[in-house]
């Protein structure tokens, strides 16, 4: 498949713009915000769309599912403490352009996503744009026991709760951030795993997330 990808003084401003955005809104971590004003965002819109791609907002990708916020992107990943080397799981690839923020961090990254058309999409787009993270398909609420243990654990959708198998994937010492809540709005929570069974919780800010839909979330139905 052919993507015409452009990447001109003008998408570069428009980064630019939404970093400084970022910094007013509170986001403070340099490493964060240096890899939001190198990622393209636009390469994750149809073309058709691309004058809306460093808007601060969400924005249908199909499927029912979005690109995340700038703020919501960047708040997640400031919240996780990213350092070289770690070994991350996302839940919810999406577009993949969180991915790509936490490839830009020197993270070693596996994510899965449960929509085949997002999954085949990014499968190809990601790696033409030079990233490569381990790409799964399937159930996110379950994680990805088979290559765990991880040092953080990211969850791009709103959960009901917080899926117990995904707080045993968690290294000790490991960081889960996860938005839990109704279908309306969720919680950002932070979880740390301090013991074999002990864990501690910090409830953050509200934020409004797709669902996360799987055997340890919402079901098909929501």
């Amino acid at each position: 498949m052919a993507y015409k990808f452009v990447d001109n003084y003008r998408e570069r401003g428009a980064r630019k713009k939404l970093v400084e955005l970022l910094k007013s809104k509170g986001i403070e971590d340099k490493r964060v915000l240096a890899a939001i004003g190198k990622v393209p965002r636009h390469y994750f819109f149809d073309e058709t769309f691309w004058s809306q791609a460093y808007r601060d907002v969400a924005f249908p990708i199909g499927e029912g599912q979005t690109i995340s916020q700038p703020y919501t992107v960047a708040y997640q990943t400031e919240l996780l403490h990213v350092e070289k080397g770690d070994k991350i799981l996302e839940i919810g690839t999406g577009s993949g352009y969180q991915a790509c923020i936490l490839l830009e961090l020197g993270a070693e990254v596996y994510t899965i996503e449960r929509q085949k058309n997002l999954f085949d999409r990014t499968i190809q787009v990601l790696p033409y744009m030079g990233y490569r993270p381990h790409f799964f398909l399937g159930d996110g609420s379950l994680g990805l026991p088979e290559h765990g243990p991880y040092d953080k654990i990211i969850v791009t959708a709103g959960a009901p709760v917080v899926p117990e198998g995904l707080l045993q994937q968690l290294v000790m010492g490991g960081l889960l951030v996860i938005p839990v809540g109704d279908e309306n709005s969720q919680k950002m929570i932070t979880i740390l795993r301090v013991g074999e069974n002990e864990f501690e919780r910090i409830e953050l800010d509200t934020f409004r997330f797709v669902p996360l839909v799987g055997d340890q979330a919402w079901g098909p139905e929501i």
